[in-house]
């Protein structure tokens, strides 16, 4: 099996091997013609709702069908439960209740879903690379998936496994996964079309029996999100996230937000460069000589949040959640992001690891020029700035050296009381260069 397309984006973790280990495929001992133990099987279901009780909607909303040719358990992206009756045989209860949570965790946060988008927007293609995105996907689930009355499997991947840190999504671990020279020793690690979008010839297909449809598949993500809000003590970081996000239904305004990022991030000079790794197609016209081609890398973008007083805390939160949007416009490359708390002043450009993880500090006045200027002096230049506020601010007197959107809050009246010192006083427009769009409009 060949190795995955170089990638040519910087690695943040250049230490990390990111290459599986070699080592023997587990020790599944001599075939033996066993029946299911379905007893054994629910039972280990039953464990596994008990332990995450936030999950047994999704857990008892899977159907289970036996195969003799899954190697261990998976699921189908149509919320089918694969099971090997060999596998249930050999495993303890305590064990197959941590891979009933690892399989669930792979459909409700939608695996082969963004399997296929990313397939789509990279090129990627082959059983190889939808190995490489199974692996990523179960860094994602792994990392805060057992302990608290789950066992971890001996074989489990988590990130350390590839000396890459926790708490990311598969498609930042994606980045980093090689399969080297020992692919075949993974190649069991088979969690099916629902962690990798990839139809397996053993799967029932969309119209096989007990397959869930979309809305119900939908109602299912809907609950659980719900009871992980309703205890957010009782759940990991990682699904607290996952909840907020998915909890929130998709909105007008993002998706036009996405698209103005995408469109300023697409467009002439933004993220372009040369290289020699393809030679230009010109180059035959001219013998003897190399031309490089142009490359389009992917943009780097700076948020400048609006923290004042005039901004509430529910409008903070909301500008969280556009960040991730914003993340999921490019590809889900948080490594590109930087954000820029700023009220009269700006603070420091925080690198966007985790949104929930930026402290939102301000609440005086309203000069997002500093925010600005502070993107535009902070490391790397972006390709593109897009500032959330509710537009009480002075804007920059000359267009930034980069397209900009603007995120404009809701203001049934934008109150001049803001300025008290000028009763008058009226906030000026966003600039004609910025590309507006107003987060919370239905249209």
């Amino acid at each position: 099996m060949t190795t995955s397309n170089p990638d040519p984006n910087p690695d943040p973790y250049p230490d990390a091997p990111g290459t599986l280990s070699p080592g023997p495929s587990p020790d599944v001992g001599p075939v033996v013609d066993v029946a299911l133990d379905l007893d054994k099987l629910f039972a280990a279901r039953l464990h596994a709702a008990r332990a995450r009780p936030y999950l047994a909607t999704a857990l008892f909303a899977l159907h289970t069908v036996e195969s003799r040719r899954v190697p261990t358990m998976a699921v189908d992206r149509h919320w089918r439960c694969y099971v090997s009756p060999a596998f249930v045989d050999r495993t303890p209860v305590e064990e197959l209740a941590a891979v009933w949570v690892h399989e669930v965790s792979h459909l409700l946060r939608d695996h082969h879903g963004r399997s296929d988008r990313y397939a789509r927007e990279h090129e990627l293609t082959g059983p190889g690379e939808r190995l490489r995105m199974n692996i990523a996907a179960d860094c994602e689930i792994n990392d805060d998936a057992f302990g608290d009355g789950l066992i971890q499997p001996e074989d489990a991947v988590v990130p350390g496994t590839l000396g890459l840190p926790d708490g990311q999504l598969m498609e930042t671990y994606l980045r980093h996964v090689r399969l080297g020279l020992y692919a075949q020793h993974a190649a069991w690690l088979d969690c099916g079309s629902g962690a990798d979008g990839l139809d397996r010839e053993w799967e029932l297909g969309p119209d096989g029996a007990h397959g869930l449809s979309a809305q119900e598949r939908d109602a299912v993500r809907f609950r659980v999100a719900q009871g992980i809000k309703a205890r957010q003590g009782h759940s990991p970081q990682g699904w607290r996230r996952w909840a907020e996000e998915v909890f929130h239904p998709p909105q007008p305004w993002r998706e036009l937000l996405g698209a103005a990022v995408r469109s300023a991030a697409s467009g002439s000079g933004a993220g372009e460069d040369y290289t020699y790794g393809r030679p230009s197609r010109r180059s035959a016209g001219v013998p003897g000589a190399i031309l490089p081609s142009l490359r389009r890398r992917p943009p780097r973008v700076s948020v400048v949040i609006d923290t004042s007083g005039s901004v509430s805390d529910a409008e903070l939160g909301s500008a969280l959640l556009e960040v991730a949007a914003i993340s999921r416009a490019l590809g889900g490359r948080r490594d590109l992001i930087t954000v820029v708390p700023c009220d009269a002043a700006a603070r420091i450009a925080h690198p966007l690891c985790r949104a929930e993880g930026i402290p939102l500090v301000g609440g005086g006045g309203t000069d997002l020029r500093t925010g600005f200027a502070k993107a535009l002096r902070a490391g790397s230049r972006p390709d593109v700035i897009v500032a959330l506020t509710d537009g009480q601010t002075p804007w920059p007197a000359t267009r930034p050296p980069c397209r900009t959107v603007v995120g404009l809050f809701p203001r049934q009246h934008m109150a001049p009381s803001w300025n008290e010192d000028d009763p008058d006083y009226v906030p000026e427009s966003p600039p004609e260069w910025a590309r507006v769009v107003e987060i919370g409009s239905a249209h």
